[in-house]
């Protein structure tokens, strides 16, 4: 059976409006990304301790601390940026979650592959903190970063190549560079599958809309999924009413009518889940 979460900061910053319309939605799982306007990286240690017993509270749990690790420039220092990363051990730790989503850093003007050696250096130290804390780094593909595209999402985790670093998998942000998710990335990148992220988006322009009403083939991705067997968490991240670098917002009306349109196509798919 397949696990349902989602980025509840979507809903609304404030976190017990965030906890009630998951709950109304019938979710167990949330994916932590900021709450009361605060990246999870900069809440205080009180304040995850609250987020922590307020979940707690409510019956959930997280699957995944949605951080913003990797959302540097390549040029940028990276030293800082190891010490934000066990920021965000401590922080998956004390929200009882083994899964820290990342990026693999904007390459700007840079040519992909003259950067490569430098991001997968960077990938290989971020994977080494992941492994003595025994977490497991999801590579998120996004725009302008190096692992934009499925070909490069291959590269990282076959030359990191570690159970630390594994890929997750979102179809709007390979329409947003011009692939076709399921046609042109699944075969490669199934293999490396961990985590899916649910949203979707118009290969025209780029518009995010719910799933199944674009182009990342979204229906035949779970169909193939669950002939193979895949079982796990597949997180919403609607980003239906605004997009940002750091996140995005849909509100709780449009969150809902995402969640409607990803459980139709796993109704219609005969997919069972909760």
């Amino acid at each position: 059976m397949w696990t349902l979460s989602g980025f509840a900061d979507e809903i609304d910053p404030d976190l017990d409006l965030q906890v009630a319309t998951m709950t109304q939605l019938g979710l167990n799982y949330l994916e932590f990304r900021s709450a009361w306007d605060t990246n999870v990286l900069d809440l205080t240690d009180a304040q995850v301790a609250e987020v922590s017993s307020t979940l707690a509270a409510a019956g959930l749990q997280v699957s995944a601390v949605g951080s913003p690790i990797g959302k540097i420039g390549i040029d940028e220092d990276f030293a800082p940026h190891t010490d934000r990363m066990r920021r965000a051990v401590d922080v998956a730790q004390a929200l009882d979650t083994r899964y820290l989503r990342i990026f693999s850093f904007f390459t700007g003007a840079n040519d992909p592959a003259r950067v490569r050696d430098e991001v997968l250096r960077r990938m290989d130290a971020l994977a080494a903190i992941a492994a003595e804390a025994d977490l497991v780094l999801l590579h998120e593909n996004e725009k302008a970063i190096y692992g934009d595209v499925p070909a490069r999402c291959a590269d990282l985790v076959t030359s990191v190549d570690t159970p630390h670093l594994r890929l997750a998998w979102d179809a709007a942000n390979f329409v947003q560079v011009g692939v076709r998710p399921f046609t042109e990335g699944y075969q490669l990148l199934r293999p490396h599958l961990e985590y899916i992220q649910i949203k979707d988006a118009l290969l025209r322009d780029g518009t995010v809309v719910p799933a199944g009403a674009g182009d990342g083939e979204v229906a035949e991705t779970m169909r193939a999924l669950a002939s193979d067997g895949f079982d796990g968490f597949f997180s919403l991240e609607p980003h239906l009413s605004a997009v940002g670098t750091f996140g995005g917002f849909s509100g709780p009306n449009l969150f809902g009518e995402a969640h409607r349109a990803f459980t139709t196509i796993l109704d219609e798919e005969k997919i069972a889940y909760s």
